[in-house]
């Protein structure tokens, strides 16, 4: 490949706080500086090359009580025991998704996760407020406001039950699912290039938020995403050599 010449308009964009919420790279569409006919993102795919990707959104939950003395829990209500009945609603809700299925991912539904919940002053008073945050991964092609209407919809449903019932939902963050076609030119080139199919992502990416300046798009990289965050994360040398070959071959004229 020495002296090969590189195709033209060719760009390596490098971005910050993926990881805080692909903030670089919102900066980036909203600043109108990237538009590009083929995109690569950069990810541990096992060194395939990922045509569709779920998105990755994030809420807060919170629902408010009346505090009162623990001897006296009639005076009060607890906070905690109603995001209880939430969060068994939303395990519910993860059911119901798992009917909505796109078999290219695995799983192959939109996920609903409670990653965290905190609540109550003390061990002896009646917990006046409780919250959680929920994210959730989307398939591709799902209407934007499907999940947080459906958890809406669980909280009116308990008010109309309990009038006395109150909550409040909120969207910290929204980063919906990405799908090029198998047929598009880009899939086809990495499949050639690898000699290995392509596969769908689980975890989010910032093809997420690049796939509406590109015509195409696609995620790959050398090492494993299961070993990601974990004390067994690396990338297999052989791997990272072979993906810089993939991708010195893809950036070169034909």
């Amino acid at each position: 490949m020495p002296g090969a010449s590189l195709k033209p308009a060719l760009r390596v964009v490098l971005t910050a706080d993926e990881e805080l919420g692909c903030l670089g790279s919102h900066r980036l569409v909203a600043e109108g500086r990237l538009r590009a006919k083929s995109l690569v993102i950069g990810e541990p795919t096992s060194l395939h090359a990922a045509r569709a990707g779920k998105g990755y959104c994030l809420g807060e939950v919170t629902i408010f009580g009346a505090e009162a003395h623990s001897a006296h829990p009639h005076q009060g209500r607890s906070a905690i025991y109603d995001a209880a009945h939430f969060i068994r609603a939303i395990e519910q809700l993860s059911a119901e998704f798992a009917a909505q299925r796109n078999d290219f991912f695995n799983p192959p539904y939109t996920t609903l996760n409670v990653g965290t919940i905190r609540g109550g002053t003390a061990k002896n008073v009646v917990p006046g407020e409780c919250s959680f945050l929920l994210e959730w991964r989307p398939i591709p092609g799902q209407a934007p406001d499907y999940v947080p209407l459906a958890i809406e919809r669980i909280g009116q449903e308990m008010h109309q039950c309990d009038p006395a019932f109150r909550f409040a939902f909120r969207i910290l963050r929204e980063q919906f699912g990405f799908e090029t076609t198998a047929n598009a030119g880009l899939v086809q080139a990495m499949e050639r290039l690898t000699g290995r199919h392509s596969i769908s992502i689980p975890f989010g990416s910032e093809a997420s938020v690049f796939a509406s300046q590109t015509e195409e798009i696609v995620v790959f990289g050398p090492g494993d995403m299961r070993t990601a965050h974990s004390p067994r994360e690396c990338v297999p040398i052989s791997e990272l050599d072979e993906a810089v070959y993939c991708i010195k071959a893809l950036m070169q004229k034909e």
